[in-house]
């Protein structure tokens, strides 16, 4: 007789309150928590397409930042350079994703950091794992003194 496959306890769904402030300009953020302001213009605050690439590029670098502090390689910078490349068709999804990393630290190694990407890109991260799979995400990284 086998033991029941361990479950992980559910999760609390996620919670965002979005407030129009006018023109094509939101407030949005956790309930009573700090918000981040949305511009459809780009002009006070990222547009939403824009936010989603800030979405990506952070889900995959708090991993990055965690493997290579488990290897004892901390960081001491991570910059990311993020370019998104739209369809010109309506929808204007997101067809490529290109993450350029700039990572500084004693003693990391730039084969380590592209295989801490690449386990956050293709395993761990959320935000990846939720948009289409045809939508193509690439990495570089650039490793600084």
């Amino acid at each position: 007789m086998t033991a029941p496959a361990a479950t992980k306890p559910a999760t609390k769904p996620s919670q965002i309150h979005v407030a129009w402030v006018g023109g094509h300009r939101f407030d949005a953020g956790r309930p009573n928590g700090p918000t981040a302001r949305i511009d459809g213009e780009g002009e006070t605050g990222q547009s939403p397409p824009e936010t989603l690439l800030t979405a990506l590029a952070t889900c995959v670098s708090y991993d990055v930042i965690d493997i290579l502090a488990k290897q004892r390689t901390p960081l001491e910078s991570l910059e990311i350079d993020v370019v998104g490349e739209r369809v010109n068709t309506i929808p204007r999804r997101y067809k490529h994703v290109t993450l350029n990393f700039r990572i500084s630290g004693k003693g990391i190694e730039k084969e380590k950091a592209l295989k801490a990407i690449e386990l956050s890109a293709n395993r761990y991260c959320s935000v990846r794992e939720s948009l289409r799979p045809d939508l193509r995400v690439d990495w570089t990284v650039e490793i600084t003194a």
